[in-house]
């Protein structure tokens, strides 16, 4: 069984970089056609897919998102990270890592940016 853990930071202030790390257990990041995604969910709004990085590495982002967005993976640690650069209030949410095609999620991890 996949599992999937977040963890960061909770408040983050406005225009600061948040970096979020998705931990998986009990199978690796490298498994042939899964792709690892960062899905958010802010406040009275519906899921937002942020990105994602592939088994080979490729990445594919949100392109409302792209230019502030960037998704790593450690491949020694069985990790990827989210980098979300100049935050804002709005960027306030939910935050969950997810695979697919299976649909394993991590709990999420409450993210709030304020001053």
């Amino acid at each position: 069984q996949v599992q999937l853990q977040e963890s960061g930071p909770g408040l983050v202030k406005p225009s600061q970089t948040l970096s979020l790390t998705c931990t998986v257990s009990g199978g690796s990041i490298t498994m042939n056609n899964y792709w690892w995604t960062w899905v958010r969910q802010a406040p009275g709004k519906a899921l937002e897919w942020m990105g994602d990085i592939s088994y080979t590495g490729a990445t594919a982002y949100n392109a409302a998102l792209r230019s502030r967005t960037s998704i790593s993976r450690d491949t020694s640690k069985n990790q990827f990270t989210l980098l979300l650069s100049s935050v804002i209030p709005e960027d306030t949410a939910v935050y969950y890592c997810a695979a697919w095609p299976a649909g394993y999620w991590g709990q999420g991890t409450q993210v709030t940016v304020a001053t």
